[in-house]
């Protein structure tokens, strides 16, 4: 498997760099790629411009990289600053996944899509706060098929793949990141019940 972290540093370290130096924090480059990619969500995915859409929400969506980097470059993540990230991440995930559904609803004419879209996003939700409220009770909750990296890879693959005309990638996508989901969420609830009964 191919590393890219050095590829990536090596534009997110100078980058990084030269924000700090002009007095931008690590905090606000995260809110501003969350508005950033709920904005091209809104705007783009919701109204059918799949493949333009995919394109720059992904490129927003890589201001997690950055602001990581600049958090280290800062001196570390703060705990406002982690709990920032975690929380924003869920609007650009909803925000893709409902825009998706919406287009289904309306433009895209396709009911079951558009319940598949809103089914993979409940799921992607209820995936985090099953890692969060294990861990707010002291268990750890480390497993699961598909993170939110798998699950914005699927998404955005069926968005670019069914904006470039791509016969049943989008749909078979889609169903994936259901079923993938679904299986997400019943590895953390079997994890956590069995910490739960050996302790």
């Amino acid at each position: 498997m191919f590393n890219l972290r050095p590829a990536v540093s090596s534009v997110t370290e100078p980058l990084g760099r030269s924000l700090l130096g002009v007095g931008v924090t690590a905090n606000a480059v995260t809110v501003a790629g969350t508005v950033a990619s709920v904005a091209a969500s809104l705007g783009l995915l919701a109204r059918g411009h799949l493949f333009l859409g995919a394109v720059v929400v992904t490129l927003t969506v890589l201001t997690d990289a950055l602001d990581g980097t600049m958090a280290r470059m800062s001196g570390g993540s703060t705990r406002w600053g982690a709990f920032l990230d975690s929380s924003l991440d869920r609007f650009v995930d909803g925000a893709v996944l409902g825009s998706l559904a919406f287009w289904y609803a309306t433009g895209g004419h396709d009911d079951v899509l558009c319940a598949v879209s809103l089914a993979a996003l409940v799921l992607g939700s209820i995936t985090s706060y099953v890692k969060a409220r294990a861990q707010s009770v002291g268990m750890t909750c480390d497993v699961g098929i598909v993170e939110r990296t798998e699950r914005l890879v699927l998404a955005l693959g069926a968005c670019i793949f069914g904006g470039v005309g791509v016969p049943y990638v989008r749909p078979a996508l889609l169903w994936v990141l259901l079923a993938l989901s679904a299986v997400t969420v019943g590895q953390r609830l079997a994890e956590v019940r069995r910490q739960a009964v050996a302790a």
